[in-house]
């Protein structure tokens, strides 16, 4: 298939050559035009995936989309409401988008934006990215691991199918099928993870230090981490889902045993697959992974009978501790919460 990949931090480049390494053919669009400098026709990959692969650059958006077979978005949340507006405008009707990660029902958010198009391509939502992924240079990216599942639905619910085989082509990792598009958006552990690394090592990040991620896992930050897993569970349940542990998600995408988090931690950090954690301040653990993941469950606990107040306190510090307003999130305006059962069964103007 052709593949054209949206967005060209480390991950897009990153699944552009898994994809590639799959046979088939990427594109690559960089929003801003910097994140594609310096590449020549091709990507060096490293890690668990190594080798050289064709990797082609598109100059605009409707040059990305054109004669795609699947296009894949793959870039902070945070860029999601300046960013669907440009895709919903230029994307054919008929060309399936997968959103990776899918936060803060971003699908949905995208369905509101094409609803007078009628019938059209599902849209997918895959819970997190297939791959974690460094950029060590324009054209060279360090891939740490592969995930070997990714929780997959689709808009409209009934498409999730489609939508799973069509991702497991793509990348060559299961997609256990989710109800519909909230459970991806709840079932990433990456809000949970890293608000709690960012929290517990907010003075490393400020004074830019070099710090190990998963050695820094201790027991206390793990107790942290435990205790908004357990807030998003109950959350979960009270809206008819489950999600995987963190513990779960750790395994699927290092490959190391399930058990203690803080074990856990000290295993992918033993096993090579170490990566440092953040060292400024704008970094993605606390501008992308708190509005739109800890506050976006917030957002769905209100009104719910859910107390979640370890989640409020944790983004109520976070925001003392980076001066910034973390609950803005402006998917979710368009967004009808006493409606959402509908919208995530039957999709919007379809």
């Amino acid at each position: 298939m052709r593949l054209s990949v949206l967005g060209a931090g480390a991950i897009g480049p990153a699944a552009a050559a898994l994809a590639a390494s799959r046979g088939h053919e990427a594109v690559l669009w960089s929003p801003s035009g910097r994140g594609t400098m310096g590449l020549d026709g091709r990507i060096a990959a490293e890690g668990a995936l190594s080798g050289v692969f064709p990797l082609r650059v598109a100059q605009g958006l409707e040059e990305a989309l054109a004669s795609a077979d699947a296009v894949l978005l793959a870039v902070p949340a945070y860029a999601f409401p300046a960013l669907l507006p440009r895709i919903a405008q230029a994307m054919p009707a008929g060309l399936p988008l997968l959103i990776a990660p899918a936060a803060s029902l971003a699908p949905l958010a995208f369905e509101a934006l094409r609803a007078g198009l009628g019938p059209r391509a599902p849209v997918g939502a895959l819970a997190t990215t297939p791959l974690t992924a460094r950029r060590l240079a324009p054209d060279r990216v360090r891939i740490p691991a592969i995930r070997a599942a990714v929780d997959v639905a689709a808009v409209p619910a009934a498409a999730t199918p489609e939508i799973a085989t069509l991702a497991t082509a793509l990348f060559g990792h299961a997609c256990p099928a989710a109800p519909d598009v909230l459970q991806p958006a709840l079932a990433n552990a990456n809000p949970i993870i890293h608000a709690a690394l960012a929290l517990t090592n907010a003075t490393r990040i400020e004074r830019g230090e070099a710090w190990p991620q998963y050695e820094l896992m201790t027991e206390a930050t793990c107790r942290l981490m435990s205790a908004l897993e357990a807030e998003r569970a109950a959350l979960a349940a009270a809206l008819g889902y489950v999600v995987p542990t963190l513990a779960e998600a750790l395994h699927r995408a290092s490959g190391v045993p399930q058990g203690r988090l803080a074990a856990m931690g000290a295993a992918i950090a033993a096993s090579g697959r170490a990566v440092l954690g953040p060292a400024e301040m704008e970094t993605r653990y606390v501008t992308e992974d708190v509005p739109y993941g800890l506050s976006f469950y917030l957002w769905l606990a209100a009104g719910r009978g859910v107390a979640m107040p370890r989640t409020a306190a944790t983004v109520a510090v976070l925001e003392v501790l980076w001066g910034r307003d973390l609950r803005a999130n402006p998917l979710l305006e368009a967004l009808d919460a006493a409606g959402l059962p509908r919208l995530l069964r039957e999709g919007i103007g379809r």
